[in-house]
């Protein structure tokens, strides 16, 4: 059932270098359930993959990668009108796309030549010239991983939006696409004809054009700009069209670059072409090892010739980085890193007060040493692609601004004191694409809702950050199906929240942690750890406390955080609290391989 050491370069259009520790096929829902009730599932961190035209390994999986390899195309003729079409996740898209022109239904016809499988159409709502998949996806049928029963998802239970659904983040990880229903027309006729070169079809043939000639169309421009993967790996597009705000369209972008198309969003935001940012920021042809900005679709990076993963990865990094210097706008890849590896930054590792505090004059709030300088507890996860912000403390712009944070997919929250969610106002920069995506338990939302109440009100001033709350409970829940553990412990009489992500965990404000929870973080290579002074405190964990913690738990290393102006200078903690034990301080940055 299982192979292993699964080389995946066949199964990516990348076709990049990379292994899975365990691989399975599946071929029906009976055979996943079997698959599902195994050790070599409970056990690892599972990947599902469909035809693997969205996905960048960055290193290899130690875990099971699952494959459908559920076939099968069956029409159903409700009307004269309308036509619904069941398809297997396994299938094909350019193969299900051919199959409904050559059946003439219309629909799905703009969308030809797009790489991948059927199951993938729901998560990413895979887009082409006018049309997305979410316009002619009737149902979605799964398999949940939690229940092990198949549940079926109407379109408007998806969250379908711009190369977007539910299926990629709360419900990442949990739901895997095993069928998909299609709602069609029994015509010939083509009539989604208002996107770019499409407009001009109906001229150049002088007639209406057909379903087959519009697919036949899409295909030869497809080809016409994008490497074939068979020959030249290549993910297709590599990064999203950033969504900017008009004003700065209109006041700042088009003073130096007057010729920039955008597409409107709404009253307030534009959507601009990222290719068209690339290329006029230099990039064609740019290579970096085996890797290449695409000469003639400069959203493409292409496996030019023996490309690495670290080859893809610091060529993409180049053009966000140029593209942000040159045009002022941060490009979001479109695919998905698998990149378990991780780096954590320590923005801030002092207490409520920071250090120095207001108005002290002790030796430490006098000292000269970087080190000493502490600002409100706060950290930054970067992993699999995303960057995940714990805590929003009141000093997150100068943090931000410090660390050259330009990109957040989230931010965790561990409780509604001031110094955790001070600055949640200065996200609004990460609220242009949508509400940005919070997690919290439900008492901080409640608290957050009353304090900044403008930020959660259906109608919002112009301007002002949205946010997309999820609440937390002991169970533990996904982001872009990264699974995030919650670990409940106490800040004095307070239940407050830990986060354990993979083999890293964060726990600040702690003085007792339940003998339940402890088991959460066994086996970790991490451990961020608060301990506030020498002396006991009532809420927070003393040095000596924090010790027989770590003592406990025994990971691999452990770092100290939220330490007030009692501790001393930074070097005398060094070593204080034993081997593999070490103190933080603001940009200190901890990798994990």
């Amino acid at each position: 059932m299982f192979e292993l050491d699964k080389d995946l370069s066949p199964l990516t259009t990348f076709g990049l270098p990379a292994k899975a520790s365990l691989f399975a096929e599946y071929s029906s829902e009976k055979e996943l359930l079997r698959i599902s009730r195994t050790d070599e599932f409970i056990n690892n961190e599972v990947l599902h993959i469909g035809g693997g035209s969205n996905l960048l390994f960055v290193n290899d999986f130690n875990g099971l990668v699952l494959h459908s390899a559920i076939k099968g195309i069956t029409r159903y003729d409700k009307n004269q009108n309308t036509v619904f079409v069941i398809a297997g996740a396994g299938v094909k898209w350019t193969d299900f796309v051919e199959w409904c022109v050559d059946s003439g239904l219309a629909g799905a016809e703009n969308l030809a030549g797009i790489p991948g499988e059927v199951g993938a159409a729901p998560v990413q709502n895979v887009g082409a010239y006018g049309v997305e998949a979410k316009d002619i996806i009737h149902h979605v049928r799964c398999f949940d991983t939690l229940t092990r029963k198949t549940v079926v998802f109407k379109n408007e239970d998806c969250g379908f939006g711009y190369r977007d659904s539910r299926f990629k983040h709360e419900w990442k990880g949990r739901y895997i696409v095993t069928q998909v229903s299609f709602l069609l027309s029994p015509t010939t006729e083509a009539s989604n004809l208002d996107y770019g070169p499409l407009k001009s079809l109906s001229e150049r043939l002088g007639h209406t054009p057909t379903i087959r000639e519009v697919a036949d169309e899409v295909v030869a421009i497809r080809n016409s700009k994008l490497p074939d993967p068979a020959i030249t790996g290549s993910a297709g597009s590599f990064f999203k069209n950033p969504v900017v705000s008009r004003y700065f369209y209109e006041e700042e972008m088009l003073a130096s670059n007057p010729d920039i198309p955008c597409y409107p969003i709404d009253d307030h935001h534009v959507k601009v072409p990222a290719g068209w940012l690339i290329e006029h920021s230099g990039l064609k042809g740019l290579r970096i090892g085996g890797a290449e900005v695409y000469p003639k679709q400069c959203l493409v990076i292409a496996n030019a010739g023996g490309a690495s993963p670290n080859d893809v990865t610091t060529l993409a990094d180049r053009v966000i980085e140029t593209v942000r210097r040159k045009m002022g706008v941060t490009l979001h890849p479109e695919v998905n890193y698998i990149d378990p590896s991780m780096e954590i930054t320590i923005l801030g590792s002092g207490t409520s007060k920071g250090v120095p505090e207001v108005g002290c004059s002790c030796r430490l709030c006098r000292s000269p040493y970087m080190k000493d300088k502490r600002l409100r507890a706060s950290a930054l996860v970067k992993t699999h692609g995303m960057q995940i912000l714990i805590d929003v403390s009141p000093d997150f712009r100068t943090q931000a601004l410090s660390n050259g944070i330009f990109q957040l997919d989230a931010a965790l929250i561990t409780h509604s004191h001031y110094d955790h969610v001070g600055g949640i106002d200065d996200l609004r920069p990460f609220c242009a694409e949508g509400d940005f995506p919070l997690f919290m338990k439900k008492d901080v939302l409640d608290d957050l809702t009353h304090r900044i109440d403008y930020c959660f009100r259906p109608q919002r001033y112009p301007g002002v950050p949205g946010f997309a709350p999820s609440l937390v409970s002991d169970a533990p829940f996904y982001i872009n199906g990264l699974k995030i553990i919650p670990i409940n412990v106490m800040h004095g009489n307070l239940p407050i929240l830990g986060y354990r992500i993979g083999d890293f965990a964060y726990i600040t404000d702690a003085k007792t942690i339940p003998e339940e929870e402890i088991e959460k973080l066994i086996g970790l290579k991490v451990l961020v750890i608060n301990a506030l002074r020498e002396r006991p405190h009532f809420a927070h964990m003393s040095f000596d406390e924090t010790r027989a913690f770590i003592k406990k738990i025994k990971p691999e290393e452990a770092y100290i955080t939220h330490f007030n102006h009692e501790v001393g200078y930074h070097h005398e903690l060094e070593g204080m609290f034993g081997p593999h034990v070490h103190p933080c301080y603001d940009g200190l940055k901890i990798r994990i391989e």
